[in-house]
C-alpha cells in the first residue's frame, strides 16, 4: 500500500495486540472516527497487509506442553522432491510453523506435542519416506515471548 501513514500503522498496531476489538475500540485508540477506521482497515485488507485474525490458544493447557524447532538438512533440492516433502510437512498437524531456510540448514520446523512421547512419535512419521543429511531437534525449556507484535514505528 503506497500511501500509508500514521493512522494505518496504529491501527495494524492495535490489532496485532488484540484483533479482537470492535471497530469503535480500534477507531477510540487510533484517533479516527468509526467510519474513517473502517476505510482504513478494508484497504489493508484489499492490500493484502492485513489478513484474517487469530485466537491465541494455550496448548500447554490443552496437554501440548512440549515445543521443539525441528532443523532438517537434506541434499534433496529438485523442485518435485520440495514439493513432495511440503506437503509431507503440512499433513502433521504437531507442525506449526514451517520455514525453508539459508545457511548450513534447509528447513526450521515449530512443533508442538504431549511430551517426548508425542515428539517421537512425530519424528517417526517426519522421517517416514525420506533422506535427510541431519535432523536435530531443539527444545523449548521455557517460552519468554511469543507472537510479538511488530514495531511498525520503525517503518515511518
Amino acid at each position: 500500500m503506497k500511501n500509508m501513514d500514521i493512522f494505518d500503522l496504529r491501527i495494524l498496531t492495535t490489532m496485532q495486540r488484540d484483533s479482537s476489538l470492535s471497530q469503535r475500540q480500534i477507531a477510540d485508540q487510533v484517533g479516527l472516527s468509526q467510519n474513517a477506521c473502517w476505510r482504513r482497515i478494508q484497504a489493508l485488507q484489499a492490500a493484502g497487509i492485513l489478513a484474517g485474525a487469530q485466537a491465541r490458544v494455550d496448548l500447554a493447557a490443552l496437554g501440548l506442553d512440549l515445543t521443539v524447532f525441528v532443523m532438517i538438512r537434506t541434499r534433496h533440492h529438485a523442485r518435485d522432491w520440495v514439493d513432495r516433502f511440503s506437503r509431507h510437512v503440512q499433513s502433521l498437524p504437531e507442525v506449526i510453523d514451517f520455514n525453508r531456510i539459508g545457511g548450513e540448514w534447509d528447513y526450521l520446523l515449530k512443533i508442538v506435542t504431549p511430551g517426548m512421547a508425542g515428539y517421537d512419535r512425530f519424528y517417526q512419521r517426519l522421517i517416514d519416506g525420506f533422506e535427510f543429511d541431519k535432523v536435530t531437534g531443539l527444545f523449548s525449556m521455557e517460552q519468554i515471548f511469543e507472537n510479538r507484535p511488530a514495531d511498525l514505528n520503525r517503518l515511518l
